[in-house]
């Protein structure tokens, strides 16, 4: 290995004690929390922090089904969004027996 190769490994394992330090590196965990958004003529269920959808729908209201029976699988929300864009309502399936 590399002297480079070696302090490049420092530098990163520095960054990340850092980052765990402060924080950070809890709050950069992936949720399963699903998105209803519309889509194209239509509605899409959307992983949150994906880019790509899961699925692809005619109508919000078989979008949102799919987007809650995904969310009860992961203990996850279903965030529902208007047409325009903003939030209309949030479901939350999150185990609460846990607390």
């Amino acid at each position: 290995m590399s002297k480079q190769n070696t302090l490049v490994d420092a530098v990163q394992k520095l960054i990340e004690a850092i980052l765990v330090a402060l924080g950070y590196r809890n709050a950069k965990k992936r949720t399963w929390h699903q998105h209803v958004v519309p889509y194209e003529y239509g509605w899409a269920v959307r992983r949150e922090g994906n880019k790509r959808i899961t699925s692809k729908h005619r109508k919000q209201s078989t979008a949102i089904r799919k987007a809650k029976t995904l969310a009860k699988c992961y203990k996850s929300d279903v965030i529902i969004h208007r047409e325009a864009g903003g939030i209309r309502d949030r479901i939350s399936y999150k185990d609460e027996t846990g607390l």
